[in-house]
């Protein structure tokens, strides 16, 4: 019996933690007790384990180490960093500005609103990074809008909920920090990684949307004329984009000789300055050159787009780290804060307290991981995985496919931060055995995490969003009419299509892998490679005839120098053996 259980310690440790986390226990306290528990088990079965098992007492002095590697982790920073930036940003009000103004954009059509709520999700998702932030906002803001105007209510549910959760697969992702610690991989990999998986997934929603207009047009109606408060203008927008596409494209042609491939972004940047200025300028001495709507949406999509290029166009380009590009961020959020008039010591303690809670709950479930680890690993738990993930039929594709449901299934019970600490590190061993790219696998593991915020009933995004609908009836604020609330049944409803749309870009990303792999570059084929290996130049020496030696060039081998030699060169003939060269005196 003994021999039994100590040949299967890992699974029944891993059975163990499973157990005690459907109990409720708190998931850094169940890792660390799991850890010590079977570690005391680990060393008294070790003598019946055959080897298996190299569990012994003066490995826990090792701990102290393990844990410091984790809080000297300078990568994490970009936690508390990204986080109070996308708090900060969340009170500034910058999220209601982008509902109004691209709401009444897209207003004219149907499922305009619904667009909207898309699009700004995708602009607060690479702003902030908080799914909860992102959720609460636009279901304060934009579902009263979408009531108010007849939309399904199971429709405006699920999309507020699943464009919140685009905060975990757009950069700067908390989750993709996470994911590139435990997988030993670099951050800015990770983020250009997930730059088209997460545009992609973007236009998947809008795609959905679309179709819902098509089919049932009376779900998504568009805004009646009496609530297009900026008026018409479309036109003025097309050709504003037009020249700041022209500006850009000339200042691209004049940088390249000096910027090379940074001239494109570069370019960019100075047309939309440009454009910007001229709006600015176009609104405040009322030239009235543009049109109203096209003065709103400039200088309100602009500014996150610029604090969007700060973070990640640093990073990108490689001026910036991770680390450095999150603390750029949250200076440039107090910045747009500040010029909305929305920084007072209110808004920055509430961010600094909600950072420090977010900050503590990584740095704790790390820290238990790190346990946790210690004894799995001590009872060869990660080649007890690794034995049985490598083996599934299918290869590369079968060990995806059946991760990718183990990981869903999974995210009806742990959240993204559980499954990154617990399920991850024990999929690295089996990944690189089958030679799969981390970053694709990282990837991957992101959109399938995103599950965890929309699955019915233990969604975070479905909670954050019941907090704020309204439960029953209410008096509309503007309208006077009383509305019926959103019910929770409709909430989950609403979920259902957008989490078979993120089981589709899982797909999308395993069949099509070069939507990550551009994060390495351009392939070089190394048959096409040519080594030329430059001819020396000889100096001859002045008024030296053909055929003798140059200066600093190569000696000429095989052709001694009769007669009496030069100096500074070397005497070449025959070597005399057997008759020893005897010195002279004084020598």
């Amino acid at each position: 019996m003994m021999e039994l259980i100590a040949l299967n310690m890992a699974p029944i440790m891993f059975a163990s933690l499973v157990i005690f986390l459907l109990l409720g226990y708190p998931v850094a306290f169940s890792l660390a007790a799991n850890g010590l528990v079977f570690f005391a088990i680990g060393v008294w079965l070790a003598p019946w384990s055959e080897n298996t098992i190299t569990l012994d007492w003066p490995l826990l002095f090792t701990m102290p180490q393990r844990l410091w590697g984790v809080m000297s982790n300078e990568t994490l920073l970009a936690i508390p960093f990204f986080t109070f930036m996308g708090i900060v940003l969340e009170r500034s009000g910058m999220a209601e500005d982008l509902l109004d103004t691209v709401g009444q954009l897209f207003g004219p059509i149907r499922g305009g609103l619904a667009y909207a709520v898309i699009v700004v999700g995708a602009v607060l998702a690479a702003t902030t990074g908080v799914v909860a932030a992102s959720v609460i906002a636009m279901g304060l803001i934009s579902l009263p809008i979408m009531l108010r105007y007849g939309y399904d209510r199971r429709v405006a549910s699920g999309v507020i909920a699943a464009s919140g959760t685009l905060a975990q697969i757009i950069p700067p992702s908390l989750v993709l920090i996470v994911l590139a610690d435990q997988l030993g991989r670099s951050v800015g990999d990770m983020y250009k990684g997930a730059l088209i998986p997460g545009l992609v997934l973007t236009g998947l929603y809008m795609a959905y949307i679309f179709i819902v207009s098509v089919l049932r047009p009376s779900w998504v109606p568009a805004l009646p004329p009496e609530a297009r408060t900026l008026g018409h203008g479309v036109l003025s927008l097309i050709v504003a984009l037009a020249v700041c596409m022209g500006i850009g494209y000339g200042a691209h042609v004049w940088l390249y000789p000096t910027q090379g491939a940074n001239a494109d972004i570069l370019g960019a940047s100075v047309g939309i300055a440009v454009i910007y200025v001229y709006a600015l300028i176009d609104k405040t001495m009322r030239i009235n050159l543009m049109s109203r709507l096209a003065q709103q949406v400039i200088m309100v999509l602009i500014p996150p787009l610029a604090l969007i290029f700060l973070v990640l166009g640093t990073i990108f380009l490689g001026i910036a780290t991770p680390t450095e590009g999150g603390a750029m961020g949250a200076v440039g959020a107090m910045v747009l804060a500040a010029v909305k008039g929305r920084l007072n010591l209110g808004v920055i303690s509430q961010a600094l307290a909600s950072t420090t809670r977010l900050s503590s709950f990584v740095i704790f479930i790390l820290l238990g991981a790190r346990v946790f680890s210690l004894t799995f690993y001590g009872v060869n738990g990660h080649v007890w995985v690794e034995h049985l993930l490598v083996g599934l039929p299918g290869g590369q594709t079968g060990f995806l496919i059946i991760v990718s449901v183990l990981v869903f299934l999974l995210a009806f019970f742990l959240d993204f931060f559980e499954l990154a600490f617990i399920i991850v590190p024990l999929l690295v061993a089996p990944a690189v055995a089958l030679d799969i790219d981390l970053i694709w696998f990282g990837i991957i593991l992101a959109v399938n995490m995103q599950t965890s915020f929309m699955h019915p009933p233990f969604g975070f995004a479905l909670f954050y969003l019941r907090s704020v609908a309204p439960r029953g009836s209410y008096v509309d604020k503007v309208t006077g009419q009383r509305l019926q609330g959103v019910s929770t049944g409709q909430i989950y409803w609403g979920a259902v299509p957008f989490v078979v749309i993120q089981v589709i870009m899982i797909g999308v990303t395993i069949a099509f892998p070069q939507m990550v792999m551009h994060y390495k570059g351009p392939v070089v084929d190394p048959s096409a490679v040519e080594i030329t290996v430059p001819s020396l130049p000889t100096l001859q020496a002045p008024g030296a005839a053909p055929g003798q030696p140059a200066i600093g060039g190569l000696p000429q081998i095989g052709q001694p120098q009769l007669g009496q030699p030069q100096l500074g060169q070397p005497q070449l003939g025959q070597p005399q053996l057997g008759q020893p060269q005897i010195p002279a005196p004084g020598n």
